[in-house]
């Protein structure tokens, strides 16, 4: 499928630059959710890999939550979980639906992953499939059927990948 995955930097620090591994593992998640989730129609959705100051500042903004937090979602769409986008839903200029945004913030990619116990690597890919899923309507609201369902495909789309908290 022709997907399309805008990836920019969004930092206090205006120098910073999205390492190119990052982007590349970012781009792939996301991808292999798209797939995973079976969207057969061209879509577009834009990522921008923060800093904790400025998903904190977001967080605020659009949540009421003063603290950074690891990914934000914004769904273009109310979808819900197993829904998919429809081709007459896409923006005519780009013939692509546009499902909307992910925040990810590479400061808590980093301390998760060490409070975890697994890599950086995983702990990105993992923030990106989840926000491709709170983007096609999944939720983790509640502590029973809705997280369990939305763990299970986020497992699944990593297995896929090979992104085991055992492979990295």
């Amino acid at each position: 499928m022709d997907h399309e995955v805008y990836i920019e930097a969004g930092c206090m620090d205006e120098a910073v630059e999205v390492p190119q591994a990052v982007e590349e593992q970012i781009r792939r998640s996301v991808l292999a959710a798209l797939e995973d989730e079976g969207v057969d129609v061209p879509c577009m959705i834009g990522v921008i890999v923060a800093d904790d100051e400025v998903i904190r500042q977001t967080n605020l903004d659009n949540r009421g939550v003063d603290s950074p937090t690891d990914v934000l979602s914004f769904p273009m769409f109310e979808l819900k979980p197993g829904e998919k986008p429809r081709a007459d839903w896409a923006d005519p200029g780009a013939d692509k639906v546009y499902l909307g945004d992910m925040m990810i913030s590479l400061e808590r990619v980093r301390a998760q992953a060490e409070e975890y116990g697994h890599s950086p690597e995983r702990e990105v890919c993992y923030l990106a499939v989840h926000s491709v899923l709170h983007l096609l309507g999944y939720d983790h609201l509640d502590e029973g059927p809705m997280k369990a369902r939305m763990r299970q495909r986020e497992e699944a789309i990593l297995g896929k990948l090979g992104i085991t908290r055992e492979a990295l």
